[in-house]
């Protein structure tokens, strides 16, 4: 399908079911009462969601404990696992058309976005962490030869995952894929905006062989259905991706109550820091446009902070403001469209403020700044560029999770780094440079989780991705680094006559 009028059909076609996911089939919320999810290009109503709340977490919790006790999945054998995590692999891959419209219509992110990265890369992280499944190896401490000590790993056991909105398939994937390797039970509370992938995907891992209970969804909101989870005293870790201020909520739910495992990757305010040293600012104009507007720049590492040398700013902007001609902004389903809508209402009008508030502090509108596409009743922003921002006005402190790039001069490198750590953030960075040396050095001096050189990304699924400062607390996504928290660490220490 190549066209826009090609995708709405097959999108006007699809049959959505918003029912939860709890102990291997679908079902109404205990309360029988559903919510509605919209769709940004048009602001219309999608679908409606089961509206899960404490109820039917206590269900989810106590189908995944049973499942997780009787063994049916956390003692089986790695190689078990691994094959049916390969299989739900495989089913997303053969069903990439449908998760892709369910991602376009309830995130508003561009089909061609969700075709070739989101859905791809959501089957490949499982079929990843499934390859890793019975490929680690436990140990044995060297404790003298009247001792056998085994250090092993065990499933946690109940886990409980909260998704965010701008990537759904993609970080439920990070979470379930690594979780269910090890042999937990999983609860996934996706975001309230978009449900309906998830919960597609757990239909597919039924299918694959994941035992009934191993992996529950309860759709519905934060103060309900997400409160209830944290709060869960048979919940023995929670995953979270999202803001920082609802992360630290799950640490104050942990505190209340046992002391569950939290991880979490939360908010972030990325430096893009160009050297002086840089020759081929064409390269640099691509990089930053991707880094800055990718997903509408609702995307927690994206590159939102332009850090320039004093003398190369204007050749900069101007070669940003040519890349830009080619990022058009338009209808999800329009395979032509390098951005889309951005989630809700209530964000739509978030950004705009953001971009009044700048004015008037005092920064220069270079660029955008305008909600266009009005006529179509969808939550539209065309991307945005600030120059002349000082490292103290909100444009350059706040998350504005939405297509605004502000631009920040510096005069040395000290300062560069200066300004680049001059945030509560520390999720990534990106850092141009012809110099090898300087790359080594100033990477080392910047205070985040990510720093890429001479591009904008976030590593492959062989590197762990997370935050210093309030950009994360206890642990990473990704990797192998992913497996260890998800387990327990036992010592089992045996001394012989």
């Amino acid at each position: 399908m190549t066209t826009f009028e090609q995708w709405k059909h097959k999108a006007d076609t699809l049959s959505l079911d918003g029912r939860a996911f709890i102990g291997g089939q679908r079902c109404a919320a205990v309360s029988n009462e559903t919510f509605q999810t919209f769709n940004p290009s048009n602001g219309k109503v999608l679908a409606d969601i089961a509206r899960c709340d404490a109820r039917d977490v206590d269900l989810a919790v106590a189908s995944a404990r049973d499942a997780f006790e009787t063994g049916v999945w956390s003692k089986a054998a790695p190689s078990h696992r691994k094959s049916v995590l390969l299989r739900l692999a495989q089913l997303i891959e053969e069903n990439t058309d449908e998760l892709a419209i369910l991602e376009a219509l309830e995130a508003g992110k561009p089909v061609s976005e969700c075709l070739g990265l989101d859905i791809p890369e959501s089957a490949a992280c499982i079929r990843w962490h499934a390859e890793v499944t019975d490929k680690r190896y436990d140990a044995l401490s060297p404790s003298g030869p009247n001792v056998v000590s085994m250090i092993t790993r065990e499933p946690i056991g109940v886990v409980g995952a909260v998704l965010p909105w701008n990537f759904p398939a993609l970080m439920l994937a990070w979470k379930i894929g690594p979780a269910l390797s090890v042999g937990n039970s999983v609860i996934v509370k996706p975001a309230e905006q978009t449900s309906l992938a998830t919960l597609r995907i757990a239909d597919l891992a039924v299918e694959a062989g994941v035992p009934p209970g191993v992996f529950n969804v309860v759709p519905g909101f934060g103060e309900t259905a997400g409160q209830a989870l944290g709060l869960h005293p048979d919940v023995d870790l929670i995953a979270f991706t999202g803001s920082t201020e609802t992360g630290k909520r799950f640490l104050r739910y942990s505190a209340d109550t046992n002391l569950k495992r939290v991880i979490l990757e939360c908010g972030g305010k990325n430096p893009q820091v160009v050297l002086p040293d840089v020759a081929n600012l064409d390269a640099v104009a691509e990089q930053a446009v991707a880094a800055a507007f990718w997903n509408m720049g609702e995307n927690c590492s994206a590159g939102s902070r332009l850090l320039v040398p004093t003398g190369t700013k204007d050749v900069l902007l101007d070669k940003i403001k040519t890349v830009l001609e080619r990022w058009k902004t338009g209808q999800p389903l329009d395979p032509g469209m390098k951005l889309g809508a951005l989630i809700e209402q209530k964000h739509y009008e978030k950004v705009l403020g953001h971009i009044e508030k700048a004015k008037s502090e005092g920064a220069r509108l270079v660029h955008g700044g305008n909600a266009v596409l009005v006529e179509t009743g969808g939550w539209y922003i065309e991307p945005t560029i600030f120059d002349n921002v000082t490292p103290q006005m909100s444009i350059a402190r706040d998350e504005v999770f939405g297509p605004v790039l502000c631009v920040i001069e510096y005069n040395d490198i000290d300062e560069a780094v200066q300004i680049a750590n001059d945030t509560c953030y520390g999720l990534a960075a990106s850092l141009w440079t012809d110099s090898v040396n300087n790359a080594h050095k100033v990477a080392a001096r910047i205070r985040a989780g990510t720093v890429t050189v001479n591009c904008f990304g976030e590593g492959d699924l062989t590197t762990p991705f997370g935050g210093f400062k309030q950009s994360g607390f206890g642990g990473r996504d990704k990797s192998v680094y992913a497996h260890d928290q998800y387990c327990e660490l036992k010592t089992t220490w045996l001394r012989l006559d």
